[in-house]
């Protein structure tokens, strides 16, 4: 596993080593002694699917609040996606900075978002499926989100948004 530090502090995208051969690979998508020298979460309590009808779908930004904040690791078993996340932490050197990386079944990559960043996405292919690992249980009180357009980030999504819920489309102006 090749963890590359993101832009926002403490996110990290990670990379297969694969071991190839006639048949296709085989690669680690999670080790929790490598997890652990990166100083990472290694206690996922459960584990969810996205699946995405239409290209240019946009699910996020989402995150918990306190005290049931979440770890995420996101990957795409399916299709493609621009995966985004922004630093919602006050304290950090990053606040209300965001980056992206483009996610897909071929690359195989993963998204490893701390505690106080926001997650979100949008389909670069029809049928998209997105895999979440998440360090803290679903909490409807504490869930909550940022408008995926909103001018505090001025995030630069690559497609015209083609679905999206009322709810990620109508959270106030982040403050």
């Amino acid at each position: 596993m090749i963890f590359k530090k993101s832009k926002l502090e403490g996110v990290f995208f990670i990379e297969l080593e694969k071991i190839e051969d006639e048949r296709g690979f085989f690669g680690r998508t999670f080790d929790k002694k490598e997890f652990d020298k990166n100083e990472l979460e290694t206690e996922f309590v459960q584990h969810s699917i996205s699946f995405n009808k239409k290209i240019g779908t946009v699910r996020g930004l989402h995150y918990q609040l306190h005290p049931h904040v979440e770890v995420k690791l996101v990957n795409c078993n399916k299709g493609k996606m621009f995966d985004v996340v922004v630093d919602l932490r006050e304290n950090s050197k990053t606040y209300l900075q965001w980056d992206s990386i483009e996610i897909s079944s071929n690359n195989n990559l993963s998204a490893y978002i701390p505690k106080g960043v926001a997650h979100g996405f949008q389909t670069l292919e029809e049928e998209t499926i997105v895999n979440y690992q998440m360090s803290e249980y679903f909490e409807p009180g504490s869930y909550t989100g940022a408008r995926w357009n909103d001018k505090a980030f001025n995030i630069t999504w690559p497609l015209k948004v083609t679905s999206i819920s009322d709810k990620d489309s109508s959270y106030p102006d982040f403050k």
